[in-house]
């Protein structure tokens, strides 16, 4: 989040584009993070997420000399970028065939907690993979990375009232998925 004295992404992005290498530091520092729990969230895959945020920042910096200030802000049109980036490669995802997909890696197992928490992760992201894409979107931006439904809406280019029906149907989707595995994942103890 940013205080009242620092610049705006866009005055960053401005300073970029005159070559200001500072400025592309702290704009990506700022954005980073956010487009990087996007990417891994829709996609389930840290190094496709660290991808998806590169290109999308690249996007970014390589549109900062044309940048038309007072339309969009860069956060803004960076997050977009990355959604579509990520929804591309769900799209690719499911063209290729499941068994030339090599199974992950597993890791030591950490503490009870941390094994806990990691399990309920795993069956959220199993359960939002089973979402259509939309339901998937919505859902992610609105109780994961905590945007508001009008900051959902220009994300996803639909109304307000479209992004409450998709939140909706999203989240009794997952409840639905993930009712029978209340036990196991430590929440009726």
């Amino acid at each position: 989040m940013r205080d009242a004295a620092s610049p705006t992404d866009e005055a960053l992005l401005q300073r970029y584009a005159t070559g200001d290498p500072e400025a592309a530091r702290i704009l990506l520092d700022r954005l980073a993070p956010r487009l990087y729990r996007l990417a891994q969230r829709l996609l389930a895959d840290p190094t496709e997420a660290e991808d998806v945020v590169q290109e999308a920042m690249l996007k970014l910096w390589k549109i900062a000399p044309d940048w038309q200030s007072g339309a969009a802000q860069p956060g803004t049109w960076v997050y977009r970028v990355a959604m579509n980036l990520a929804t591309d490669r769900l799209r690719r995802r499911r063209s290729v065939a499941l068994d030339s997909v090599p199974e992950p890696a597993d890791g030591a197992p950490p503490p009870l907690q941390a094994m806990l928490d990691a399990d309920r992760g795993r069956a959220l992201n199993a359960a939002l993979a089973q979402l259509p894409d939309r339901q998937r979107q919505a859902v992610v931006l609105r109780h994961l990375e905590g945007l508001s439904n009008p900051e959902i809406a220009a994300q996803m280019d639909i109304g307000v009232e479209a992004v409450e029906s998709l939140t909706a149907r999203g989240k009794r989707r997952l409840a639905e998925l993930l009712a029978p595995r209340r036990t196991d994942l430590g929440y009726d103890t």
